[in-house]
């Protein structure tokens, strides 16, 4: 078990070429491989670098990177425009989609017993370890997994196994997983490295896929107070050492600790990002912990045309709506169709601001009738960008028109909490 490559600090800024310098360097260590699979991250991630990395890769490995797989968990494929905006002029042929419903098998089952341990008794099921065929069965010498670590409302800091046994896992790993994350409490979760959630994935990971070739590339990403993107770490190693450190100064630039709430949160959902309420929904799970009682989240969603990234899902979200946690909690077990579907249950929990807050979609793409269904409240997309110009506002608190707003340009770069609430949510 080794530590590769090693670089990172709050006031670090990684360019391309360091990037490039830094897994070179760590690839040179690993020897000659024959046979290597990337698995980076989907669009959705873009500003993870995971694209630039695994185009370097493919710049190394030559022939020898025979397949890509980015790990959708259960999102839509990658269009070849997203393809090219995601890896450049990497040959296409090198993607393989993941089937989430049938291309998967199962490598063992984390017994009921721990699972019930995790979930404070709430819980009593097996979790299945899954991964896409193609990473059990493919015959690679080299699975490359590279991604960001950031905090995350599931597993509470994203990547590292994660990126492996739920980006290219299965309906009932996926479904399972976001439940158990949701009934344990997101505001438990987010911002940490130790979760049951990890636990179950660091469990799996042992007992039935450390004899996979994987070794994870994280990057450390934040957006400064000028909205430029800074790269500020790249951790390179096979075992749990890359993630930690990289967790580790994550929190230094991607968690924001805030003396006093936020009453009005305007929050920009980029729409090369972002094309539903199933992701753009970060922009809830973000800032749930810095938002005061009785304030408003302003949504300002041009790409979002769907709430689910699956035909189901999305379904099941406009059936049901955001409604909070003891709801979903009864619907769930009285619907067959949302206790198929887990991850869904979870998501609606997740999407609630629990009555503390009201939420508002100005959507690009999404009808009044249709937002105000899942119960959010709906506000005019054009008129809000008027109102809220995205060209002048900058990182944080500010006024605009006697109004004070908290604006944030991208949920997905950071964690927002108000130190009083974090506390008494440890």
């Amino acid at each position: 078990m080794s530590l590769y490559y090693a670089i990172g600090s709050p006031e670090l800024d990684l360019s391309a070429d360091d990037l490039r310098a830094g897994l070179f360097e760590a690839l040179d260590k690993l020897g000659t491989r024959r046979k290597v699979l990337a698995l980076p991250p989907d669009i959705t991630r873009f500003h993870s670098r995971a694209g630039e990395l695994t185009r370097c890769a493919w710049q190394y490995y030559g022939d020898a990177l025979t397949d890509v797989m980015p790990a959708l968990g259960t999102h839509f494929a990658m269009s070849e425009a997203e393809m090219e905006t995601m890896f450049g002029d990497m040959p296409k042929s090198l993607i393989r989609v993941h089937d989430w419903r049938e291309g998967v098998v199962t490598l063992g089952e984390v017994p009921a017993t721990f699972i019930d341990e995790q979930s404070e008794g709430k819980l009593h099921f097996e979790w299945p370890a899954q991964v896409n065929r193609l990473v059990a069965e493919g015959g690679h010498d080299l699975i490359l997994s590279p991604g960001q670590v950031v905090p995350h409302e599931v597993i509470g800091m994203a990547n590292y196994n994660k990126n492996l046994l739920v980006g290219t896992g299965g309906k009932e790993g996926i479904n399972k997983s976001h439940y158990l994350g949701a009934v344990y409490g997101m505001e438990r979760i987010m911002g940490r490295a130790d979760t049951p959630v990890r636990r179950v994935l660091n469990y799996a990971a042992s007992h039935f896929a450390s004899h996979l070739p994987v070794v994870y590339a994280q990057t450390v990403v934040s957006m400064n107070d000028e909205g430029r993107l800074v790269t500020h770490g790249l951790y390179i190693g096979d075992d749990e050492e890359c993630f930690l450190r990289a967790s580790e100064l994550s929190l230094k630039v991607n968690f924001r600790m805030m003396g006093r709430e936020i009453r009005k949160a305007v929050v920009l959902l980029d729409p090369k990002e972002f094309r539903s309420t199933w992701l753009g929904n970060k922009a809830v799970y973000r800032t749930r912990m810095a938002m005061a009682d009785s304030g408003e989240l302003l949504v300002l969603a041009p790409g979002v045309k769907e709430f689910g990234e699956d035909r189901t899902i999305d379904g099941l979200i406009r059936k049901y709506g955001y409604v909070g946690t003891p709801e979903v909690l009864r619907l769930t077990e009285e619907n067959e169709d949302l206790s198929a579907n887990l991850s869904a249950a979870a998501h609606l929990i997740h999407g609630s601001s629990e009555g503390r807050f009201r939420i508002t979609y100005a959507p690009g793409h999404l009808s009044k009738e249709e937002v105000e269904g899942v119960n959010f409240a709906y506000a005019d997309l054009g008129e809000m960008l008027k109102k809220y110009d995205i060209t002048k506002l900058q990182e944080g608190f500010q006024t605009v028109d006697g109004e004070e707003i908290f604006y944030i340009s991208n949920p997905a770069l950071g964690l927002w909490a108000y130190e009083g609430r974090f506390r008494t949510s440890s």
